[in-house]
């Protein structure tokens, strides 16, 4: 099937040929559905933290945090061009039309976005751009010629929002200033993950054509936030490795190829970034997605349960490391109990028949692999994840985000299931990643290769099939301890087209 280009790049991505035949394995026969056996709820698999505990939890993290090395892994190569989806199709529903004002009562959310133009934190720039094609918003406005605006907004002829990543777009106002993404996580981590020495430990994962944009931008307004947080920021860039990029399909599952007869190889999706975090070398590592950010005025929440979460991972750890360091058959009996029924993982089966020997190597095998502690939101109807128990390769029970796509939509038991989950995952989670001897685990051990999605695309008008990766924070985190805890949906507003960018908290300073 393969040639000797074929061959030569592979070698050129870094791609075992054994991992292309696998993924062919895959494209043919699908991946196993997962077996959820109930939604994590309030009381079974989810903690709810009542106000004196959350006191000690803070105070537990904060303790902590001055004598640990913390990271803020923040995936952050998302495309703003999905946020301006509707805005494009305007445009080109446009092409050529004079009379857009009666095009506009066919796209509501343009109309919206012309209505409240001025709120949006990257108005100024906008005007800025205008005057400098020699005309202004307001002139444009009363002439009704709306796509110029938009074609000022979207492309090089204005602020090329629409080729830009979200993290480098202008999100939040103030009264002297305003702030992209990048730069509201910069003040969150100046108030959860500066330690002792005053160093606040930052991780992009970006990709490769924009990082210098990220760069530019870090490098002009840095001092400025170092003064005003008596810190020092250390900031890593990271892309997602060309050996995760996974082969694209036919509808005949034959290798989908290019005009010049190479094989089409596609990013695997944010499952790749287990490589990225891998390589990281922290105590702890908060995760949260790049456009979950809010203004300063509605940031308290986030700073409390942040530490509240760290707080629930220090705990964890310290009792894991304690049975770790002295687990033998006098103990065994107690560490299994703390495994079943604090780490929620429900062992085999057959459990009881083992020996003693068994028994020990099984409580030590799970006790001693990477743990986070995951943020979950009462479900108010997002699309994604949420937190289930589900069963394991190798018959265990445990906690786990699972996604719609990992579910057989035939068995309508699983499907109720799915439905009657009463949270949901907003990507709000802290990892522990080194062992009870301070040596780092390698990620890549505890990942669950059966996880991964195939999904419907094309290009240039040619249908193929994708494969992503296990996503980050579902297979590729499988077989990690887990703790769900609830956290106020105030911690929880992700900007996935601009005009999520009008609700009130992004809105004001």
């Amino acid at each position: 099937m393969f040639s000797a280009q074929d061959l030569l790049q592979f070698q050129q991505k870094g791609i075992e040929l054994e991992t292309i035949n696998q993924q062919l394995t895959y494209f043919k026969q699908g991946f196993p559905f997962t077996k959820v056996i109930k939604a994590a709820t309030i009381g079974d698999g989810i903690l709810r933290i009542d106000v004196e505990e959350q006191k000690k939890l803070v105070a537990d993290y904060e303790r902590a945090c001055q004598a640990s090395r913390i990271c803020k892994f923040v995936p952050a190569s998302g495309a703003a061009s999905r946020m301006f989806k509707a805005v494009f199709a305007f445009v080109d529903a446009a092409e050529g039309k004079s009379n857009q004002a009666t095009l506009l009562e066919d796209h509501s959310a343009i109309k919206t976005l012309l209505a409240q133009l001025k709120d949006f934190a990257f108005y100024e720039d906008l005007e800025k751009s205008a005057q400098n094609a020699g005309t202004s918003i307001d002139n444009l406005m009363a002439k009704e010629d709306y796509a110029t605006i938009l074609k000022l907004l979207l492309t090089d002829l204005g602020l090329n929002y629409g080729k830009l990543p979200k993290g480098l777009l202008k999100f939040h106002d103030y009264t002297n200033e305003s702030r992209t993404p990048v730069e509201e996580h910069l003040v969150e981590g100046a108030n959860y993950c500066k330690n002792a020495n005053g160093t606040i430990h930052l991780h992009f994962t970006v990709s490769k054509e924009h990082q210098a944009g990220f760069e530019a931008l870090i490098g002009k307004e840095i001092e400025e936030y170092e003064r005003n947080f008596a810190a020092k920021y250390f900031i890593e860039f990271s892309q997602q490795q060309p050996y995760t990029d996974t082969m694209a399909v036919d509808l005949e599952n034959q290798p989908f190829r290019e005009a010049d007869d190479s094989i089409l190889f596609r990013p695997g999706g944010h499952g790749a970034l287990i490589e990225n975090l891998n390589a990281i070398d922290a105590d702890l590592v908060f995760i949260k997605n790049i456009d979950n950010v809010v203004p300063d005025r509605m940031k308290a929440d986030t700073y409390q349960f942040k530490k509240v979460i760290g707080g629930v991972l220090v705990q964890m750890q310290a009792k894991i490391f304690g049975y770790l360091e002295k687990l033998d058959a006098s103990n065994l009996d107690t560490a299994a109990t703390f495994l079943e029924q604090t780490l929620n993982t429900v062992p085999p089966a057959d459990y009881a028949n083992w020996n003693i020997e068994q028994r020990l190597e099984y409580v030590r095998t799970k006790l001693n692999r990477p743990a986070r502690v995951c943020g979950m939101v009462k479900n108010e109807g997002e699309p994604g994840g949420g937190p289930f128990w589900a069963e394991n390769p190798d018959g265990t029970i445990s906690l786990h985000i699972v996604e719609s796509a990992q579910i057989d939509k035939d068995n309508t038991e699983q499907v109720a299931l799915l439905k009657s989950s009463s949270h949901f995952n907003p990507v709000d989670l802290v990892c522990s990643m080194k062992d009870y001897k301070g040596e780092k685990f390698d990620l890549t051990e505890y990942v669950n290769t059966q996880q991964g999605f195939i999904a419907l695309k094309s290009k240039n008008g040619r249908e193929l099939k994708a494969l992503e990766l296990p996503g980050l924070w579902n297979g590729s985190m499988a077989d990690w301890n887990t703790l769900f805890v609830e956290v106020p949906i105030s911690t929880f507003n992700p900007v996935k087209t601009v005009n999520d960018l009008l609700r009130p908290a992004h809105q004001g300073n």
